[in-house]
Protein backbone atom coordinates (compact mmCIF):
# COMPACT_ATOMS: atom_id res chain seq x y z
CA UNK A 1 0.00 0.00 0.00
CA UNK A 2 1.58 3.34 -1.25
CA UNK A 3 1.01 6.53 1.16
CA UNK A 4 2.80 9.49 2.15
CA UNK A 5 5.16 9.74 5.09
CA UNK A 6 7.28 12.66 6.39
CA UNK A 7 10.86 10.75 6.60
CA UNK A 8 13.86 11.52 8.00
CA UNK A 9 17.09 10.91 5.86
CA UNK A 10 19.37 12.86 7.78
CA UNK A 11 19.51 14.19 11.25
CA UNK A 12 18.83 17.72 12.29
CA UNK A 13 17.94 18.20 8.50
CA UNK A 14 14.15 19.14 7.81
CA UNK A 15 11.80 15.47 7.24
CA UNK A 16 10.94 15.29 3.71
CA UNK A 17 7.12 14.11 2.64
CA UNK A 18 7.68 11.35 0.07
CA UNK A 19 5.85 7.56 -0.78
CA UNK A 20 6.25 5.34 0.93
CA UNK A 21 4.75 1.35 0.76
CA UNK A 22 3.52 -0.06 4.02
CA UNK A 23 2.47 -3.76 4.79
CA UNK A 24 -0.67 -5.67 4.97
CA UNK A 25 -0.76 -5.94 8.68
CA UNK A 26 0.05 -9.29 10.17
CA UNK A 27 -1.22 -11.28 12.59
CA UNK A 28 -1.84 -9.61 16.22
CA UNK A 29 -1.09 -6.00 13.94
CA UNK A 30 -4.01 -3.14 13.41
CA UNK A 31 -3.34 -0.67 10.62
CA UNK A 32 -4.47 2.58 11.62
CA UNK A 33 -5.63 5.67 9.07
CA UNK A 34 -3.83 8.50 10.95
CA UNK A 35 -5.97 11.44 11.45
CA UNK A 36 -3.36 13.55 14.18
CA UNK A 37 -0.11 13.35 15.14
CA UNK A 38 0.65 15.77 18.02
CA UNK A 39 4.74 16.54 18.06
CA UNK A 40 7.23 15.33 21.05
CA UNK A 41 10.39 16.32 22.21
CA UNK A 42 11.13 12.97 21.80
CA UNK A 43 10.34 13.09 18.55
CA UNK A 44 12.17 15.78 17.72
CA UNK A 45 15.26 14.71 19.93
CA UNK A 46 15.56 11.45 17.35
CA UNK A 47 15.41 14.20 14.62
CA UNK A 48 17.72 15.96 15.85
CA UNK A 49 20.36 12.71 15.93
CA UNK A 50 20.23 13.30 19.67
CA UNK A 51 19.47 9.35 20.48
CA UNK A 52 21.07 8.34 17.60
CA UNK A 53 19.65 5.46 15.42
CA UNK A 54 19.17 3.90 11.83
CA UNK A 55 18.09 5.83 8.91
CA UNK A 56 16.13 6.92 7.09
CA UNK A 57 12.91 7.07 9.85
CA UNK A 58 9.70 7.53 10.18
CA UNK A 59 9.09 9.65 13.85
CA UNK A 60 5.96 10.49 15.63
CA UNK A 61 3.83 8.64 18.58
CA UNK A 62 1.60 10.90 20.31
CA UNK A 63 -1.51 10.33 17.60
CA UNK A 64 -5.11 8.68 17.11
CA UNK A 65 -6.94 7.66 13.97
CA UNK A 66 -9.09 5.44 12.57
CA UNK A 67 -8.74 1.34 12.20
CA UNK A 68 -8.39 0.70 8.78
CA UNK A 69 -7.53 -3.10 8.72
CA UNK A 70 -6.67 -5.64 11.41
CA UNK A 71 -4.88 -9.24 11.03
CA UNK A 72 -5.61 -12.48 12.40
CA UNK A 73 -6.06 -12.59 16.12
CA UNK A 74 -7.31 -9.08 16.48
CA UNK A 75 -10.05 -8.66 19.09
CA UNK A 76 -9.76 -5.46 20.77
CA UNK A 77 -10.59 -3.09 17.94
CA UNK A 78 -12.83 -3.39 14.99
CA UNK A 79 -12.01 -1.36 11.45
CA UNK A 80 -14.19 2.09 12.00
CA UNK A 81 -13.33 2.27 15.86
CA UNK A 82 -11.38 5.54 16.82
CA UNK A 83 -7.98 4.78 18.78
CA UNK A 84 -4.97 6.24 20.39
CA UNK A 85 -1.80 4.34 19.14
CA UNK A 86 0.87 4.27 21.77
CA UNK A 87 4.38 3.20 21.65
CA UNK A 88 4.36 1.16 24.48
CA UNK A 89 3.32 -2.42 23.62
CA UNK A 90 3.28 -6.06 25.46
CA UNK A 91 3.27 -9.05 23.58
CA UNK A 92 1.73 -10.88 26.43
CA UNK A 93 3.78 -14.24 26.39
CA UNK A 94 7.45 -13.26 27.87
CA UNK A 95 8.08 -13.57 31.81
CA UNK A 96 7.41 -9.79 32.58
CA UNK A 97 3.91 -10.27 30.73
CA UNK A 98 2.88 -13.20 32.72
CA UNK A 99 3.85 -11.10 35.73
CA UNK A 100 1.62 -8.30 34.67
CA UNK A 101 4.81 -6.26 34.28
CA UNK A 102 3.82 -5.31 30.51
CA UNK A 103 5.85 -2.62 30.60
CA UNK A 104 9.19 -4.56 31.00
CA UNK A 105 7.80 -6.38 27.63
CA UNK A 106 11.30 -7.98 25.79
CA UNK A 107 8.97 -10.10 23.26
CA UNK A 108 9.68 -10.33 19.73
CA UNK A 109 7.33 -7.84 17.55
CA UNK A 110 6.89 -8.62 13.84
CA UNK A 111 6.50 -4.83 13.34
CA UNK A 112 10.16 -4.59 13.64
CA UNK A 113 11.14 -6.60 10.67
CA UNK A 114 12.72 -4.99 7.97
CA UNK A 115 10.46 -4.04 4.88
CA UNK A 116 7.73 -3.54 6.77
CA UNK A 117 7.96 0.20 5.10
CA UNK A 118 10.30 1.55 2.49
CA UNK A 119 10.36 3.98 0.44
CA UNK A 120 8.58 3.68 -2.99
CA UNK A 121 11.62 4.70 -5.06
CA UNK A 122 14.05 2.16 -4.24
CA UNK A 123 12.75 0.03 -1.78
CA UNK A 124 15.17 1.03 1.07
CA UNK A 125 13.66 0.17 4.41
CA UNK A 126 12.26 2.99 6.46
CA UNK A 127 12.64 2.66 10.30
CA UNK A 128 9.52 3.42 12.48
CA UNK A 129 10.58 5.96 15.45
CA UNK A 130 9.48 5.04 18.59
CA UNK A 131 7.94 1.69 17.62
CA UNK A 132 4.86 3.40 16.05
CA UNK A 133 5.54 5.70 13.07
CA UNK A 134 2.90 8.35 13.02
CA UNK A 135 4.62 11.37 10.89
CA UNK A 136 2.52 9.26 7.72
CA UNK A 137 -0.86 8.17 6.70
CA UNK A 138 -0.83 5.09 8.33
CA UNK A 139 0.95 3.45 10.82
CA UNK A 140 0.58 -0.24 11.39
CA UNK A 141 1.64 -1.33 15.27
CA UNK A 142 1.04 -4.28 17.62
CA UNK A 143 -2.86 -4.50 18.70
CA UNK A 144 -1.43 -3.78 22.11
CA UNK A 145 -0.53 -0.37 20.95
CA UNK A 146 -3.84 0.44 20.37
CA UNK A 147 -6.57 1.73 22.50
CA UNK A 148 -10.55 2.25 21.65
CA UNK A 149 -11.62 5.74 22.52
CA UNK A 150 -15.52 6.95 23.21
CA UNK A 151 -17.46 8.65 20.09
CA UNK A 152 -17.40 12.03 20.85
CA UNK A 153 -14.00 12.68 21.88
CA UNK A 154 -12.33 15.03 19.20
CA UNK A 155 -9.37 13.04 17.97
CA UNK A 156 -6.96 16.22 18.34
CA UNK A 157 -7.50 15.66 21.71
CA UNK A 158 -7.73 11.98 22.00
CA UNK A 159 -3.99 11.96 20.66
CA UNK A 160 -2.80 14.10 23.44
CA UNK A 161 -3.65 10.78 25.71
CA UNK A 162 -0.94 8.89 23.85
CA UNK A 163 1.84 10.00 25.52
CA UNK A 164 1.79 13.95 27.36
CA UNK A 165 -1.19 12.48 29.52
CA UNK A 166 0.31 9.11 30.17
CA UNK A 167 3.37 10.21 30.89
CA UNK A 168 2.48 13.29 33.47
CA UNK A 169 -0.58 11.01 34.96
CA UNK A 170 1.29 7.73 35.24
CA UNK A 171 4.31 9.39 36.96
CA UNK A 172 2.06 10.65 39.75
CA UNK A 173 0.00 7.51 39.98
CA UNK A 174 2.25 4.80 39.01
CA UNK A 175 5.68 6.24 40.12
CA UNK A 176 5.66 8.71 42.42
CA UNK A 177 2.25 7.24 44.04
CA UNK A 178 0.80 10.38 45.77
CA UNK A 179 -0.89 9.72 48.86
CA UNK A 180 -4.00 12.30 49.59
CA UNK A 181 -2.64 14.60 52.23
CA UNK A 182 1.01 14.99 50.46
CA UNK A 183 2.62 18.56 49.12
CA UNK A 184 3.75 18.04 45.86
CA UNK A 185 5.76 20.17 43.65
CA UNK A 186 5.76 20.59 39.99
CA UNK A 187 8.49 22.07 38.09
CA UNK A 188 7.52 22.99 34.96
CA UNK A 189 3.79 23.26 33.28
CA UNK A 190 4.47 22.25 29.79
CA UNK A 191 2.37 19.28 28.32
CA UNK A 192 3.67 16.49 30.54
CA UNK A 193 3.81 19.18 34.13
CA UNK A 194 0.22 20.22 33.25
CA UNK A 195 -1.11 16.65 33.14
CA UNK A 196 1.07 15.61 36.67
CA UNK A 197 -0.82 18.96 38.08
CA UNK A 198 -3.87 17.23 36.72
CA UNK A 199 -3.66 13.75 38.34
CA UNK A 200 -2.01 15.23 41.49
CA UNK A 201 -4.86 17.15 42.14
CA UNK A 202 -6.86 13.77 42.10
CA UNK A 203 -4.97 13.01 44.95
CA UNK A 204 -6.05 15.37 47.21
CA UNK A 205 -2.70 16.95 47.98
CA UNK A 206 -2.86 19.60 50.90
CA UNK A 207 -0.39 21.39 48.95
CA UNK A 208 0.22 21.43 45.20
CA UNK A 209 2.64 23.93 43.89
CA UNK A 210 3.50 24.61 40.75
CA UNK A 211 6.56 26.64 39.52
CA UNK A 212 7.70 27.99 36.51
CA UNK A 213 8.64 31.31 34.38
CA UNK A 214 5.79 31.96 32.31
CA UNK A 215 2.61 33.36 34.02
CA UNK A 216 0.20 32.06 30.88
CA UNK A 217 0.94 28.58 31.82
CA UNK A 218 0.82 29.24 35.63
CA UNK A 219 -2.75 30.36 35.03
CA UNK A 220 -3.51 27.14 33.08
CA UNK A 221 -1.86 24.84 36.00
CA UNK A 222 -3.82 26.38 38.54
CA UNK A 223 -6.73 25.54 36.20
CA UNK A 224 -5.47 22.25 36.17
CA UNK A 225 -5.27 22.09 40.01
CA UNK A 226 -2.51 23.99 41.16
CA UNK A 227 -3.32 25.89 44.63
CA UNK A 228 0.02 27.63 44.66
CA UNK A 229 2.18 29.05 41.70
CA UNK A 230 5.39 30.35 41.62
CA UNK A 231 7.16 32.44 39.04
CA UNK A 232 11.01 31.26 39.81
CA UNK A 233 11.85 34.06 37.67
CA UNK A 234 10.28 36.76 39.97
CA UNK A 235 10.09 34.89 43.08
CA UNK A 236 12.71 32.73 45.82
CA UNK A 237 10.35 29.40 45.26
CA UNK A 238 11.94 28.29 48.55
CA UNK A 239 9.89 30.45 50.44
CA UNK A 240 6.60 29.36 49.44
Amino acid sequence: MKIKAAVCHEFGQPLIVEDVVIDDPRPHEVRIKMSVCAICHSDTLYADGAWGGALPAVYGHEGAGIVDAIGDGVNSVTKGDSVIVSLVRSCGECFYCRKDQHNLCNGTFSTDEPNRIKTAAGGIPVQRGLRTGCFAEYAIVHHSQVVKIPDGIKLSSAALLACGVATGFGAVRNTAKVKPGSTIVVIGTGGVGLNAIQAASLCEPEKLIAIDINDERLGIARDFGANYTVNARNTDSKAV
